[in-house]
């Protein structure tokens, strides 16, 4: 592999995709590329758009058991390769323990609505999280307000009613946040945490993991009721289409 030390490896200025792999099959593929096609756009990276068929032919090819795929472009480079998937079964069953970063994110900055290389700050938290005996850190912004964690989307439940801040509160829109949204009555609005304590479920998202119930947040203590059973099973459901 030969990379080519342009913008996105010397300023950051690349996106990256990774992607839930089902033996060889990406899912939401087309909605990943979307993505990173449309974040290469707005960010001004001269890159021809990476098509379906490019990472179908990278995968046909490789051996992709307990793997996501991750696809990295940058102005002069694009590079197809495989990551571990740590989210077990029964890391799922067993559920996340999350805390609040003292870090706040830049609600302000274009970078935080694209999945860029610019991912100091999380890789950092993630770290420290692991190190405490934390699964996830949560973010909040210059205001305040409830955003995402460091590799996640966050939702809340309350008496049934799904939560989740909406993308103006400085937040990456996953892939999976959009099946949830597409597939559920959500509401987006903006969350504090003060809004957290009265709250009766929570789960967080990403493409590797899919819906994971959470058990705490802070001193905060959650229910895995049928709000969140029902999304884990819908986003069950949807993979076996694939």
């Amino acid at each position: 592999m030969r990379i080519t030390l342009d913008e996105g490896y010397q300023f950051g200025l690349g996106v990256f995709e990774t992607i839930c792999l089902q033996e060889k099959t990406p899912l939401f593929l087309d909605w990943h590329l979307e993505r990173l096609n449309n974040s290469m756009k707005e960010l001004y990276i001269k890159q021809p758009p990476v098509k379906r068929s490019q990472a179908l032919d990278w995968l046909s090819c490789r051996q992709t058991a307990g793997c996501g795929m991750k696809i990295l472009a940058s102005g002069e480079n694009v590079i197809f390769t495989l990551r571990k998937n740590p989210y077990t079964p029964e890391k799922i069953q067993a559920g996340f323990r999350l805390t609040y970063s003292q870090v706040y994110r830049n609600e302000t900055s274009p970078l935080v609505r694209h999945k860029t290389f610019n991912y100091g700050d999380c890789i950092w938290e993630k770290r420290r999280a692991v190190m405490l005996g934390e699964d996830e850190r949560i973010f909040c912004n210059s205001r305040g307000e409830i955003c995402e964690g460091t590799s996640t989307n966050i939702f809340f439940a309350r008496q049934g009613r799904l939560y989740t801040p909406p993308v103006s509160c400085g937040l990456l829109p996953g892939v999976v946040r959009r099946f949830i949204l597409e597939r559920f009555p959500v509401t987006e609005r903006v969350l504090t945490k003060e809004d957290a304590l009265h709250m009766d479920e929570c789960f967080v998202t990403n493409s590797l993991m899919g819906v994971m119930p959470v058990n705490a947040l802070g001193q905060t203590r959650y229910f895995r009721g049928a709000a969140t059973r029902s999304c884990m099973e819908a986003y069950a459901s949807s993979c076996k289409v694939f």
